[in-house]
């Protein structure tokens, strides 16, 4: 009995020690700054909670502040990734609001750099005076965009909304709850899982990025799809009641931008922009020119960077003006 008891000690002992080595080496080598899954998972930690709509799940905390990705990201005193901005506007001023997920509030970039930012410095480029609201929040999906637009940002009374999508906004939300202790903690247990994924991915059969994103349309009668749908003709009938322009703007996926694999998924977007009397631009053609390693954040994570970020802002300011949403 003793040796058994012993070898459990030894055997827990080494569990023990493996553990906080692991750890360490995740903190302190692994950790960069840039690694995508330890990064969204400080995002998670630092940036976010849980929001009192289920429905929206988490949400920005006001004035909160992280060294993400590589660059600073704050929220102002509303919980936007943006300056401060007054739900009373200001007169005579355009106001147009961006919705979106991570790529609309800039992971990975300067707030300066954001195709929000951009848009606005555009349109001041060219005389217009209009101010540009990023509302983005990263995985945000499009049921939780418009309905924590229809719940808060409402009240920055817009003239105009871009509802920007991405191939993963049909996505089910999951319930979100508080992160138990361990896991605001425990930088190896976010890495070893990420490596594990990946893992699964190439060699186990679990879908790849393409089948997955693919996996949530169904042919466009996936349950996601059908309540992003449902969300975008909510959405544009606030915006008809009250006057107020809408555009839907399609992101490319950037892994591979010359030999596009979702243009069916553009296609659903834009019958469902067009069923509802909106706006709609698809932003691909903006950059299906480009390598598409050059508009990455950084090579296993394909959000857009400053240049690609430059690139969608031209393109949602032509769609604007096309439209007739800003005029000189």
């Amino acid at each position: 009995m003793r040796r058994i008891v012993s070898n459990l000690l030894a055997t827990l002992v080494s569990l023990v020690i493996t553990a906080v080595g692991l750890e360490l080496l995740t903190r302190f080598i692994a950790d960069d700054g840039m690694q995508f899954d330890l990064e969204m998972w400080k995002y998670a930690r630092d940036i976010k909670q849980v929001a009192g709509d289920p429905l929206i799940g988490h949400e920005h905390a006001p004035n909160r502040q992280a060294r993400l990705m590589g660059v600073d990201f704050r929220t102002n005193s509303h919980g936007l990734r943006d300056r401060e901005f007054s739900f009373d506007r200001v007169p005579g001023k355009l106001r147009i609001v961006m919705l979106g997920d991570s790529l609309t509030v800039g992971w990975g970039v300067r707030l300066e750099e954001t195709f929000s930012k951009r848009t606005e410095q555009r349109g001041a480029d060219g005389g217009i005076d209009a101010e540009v609201i990023n509302l983005g929040v990263g995985n945000y999906n499009t049921v939780q965009e418009v309905q924590a637009f229809l719940t808060t940002g409402h009240r920055y009374q817009p003239d105009v909304i871009v509802l920007n999508y991405f191939v993963n906004d049909a996505e089910l939300a999951s319930p979100v709850g508080a992160p138990s202790a361990l896991m605001r903690s425990c930088y190896a247990c976010v890495f070893v899982a990420g490596r594990i994924d990946a893992l699964m991915r190439q060699f186990f059969g679990r879908l790849d990025w393409t089948q997955y994103y693919l996996s949530l349309y169904g042919g466009g009668a996936a349950p996601g799809w059908l309540d992003a749908k449902a969300a975008i003709g909510r959405l544009a009938a606030f915006s008809k009641a009250n006057g107020i322009k809408l555009m839907i703007a399609s992101l490319p996926e950037l892994h591979d931008v010359a030999n596009y694999r979702f243009g069916r998924v553009t296609d659903l977007v834009r019958k469902s922009a067009e069923e509802n009397g909106a706006a709609f631009v698809d932003v691909l053609p903006a950059m299906a020119d480009q390598a598409s390693a050059k508009l990455w954040v950084t090579p296993p994570d394909p959000h857009p960077n400053g240049y690609a970020n430059e690139l969608i802002a031209k393109a949602l300011f032509e769609a604007l003006q096309k439209n007739g949403a800003v005029t000189p």
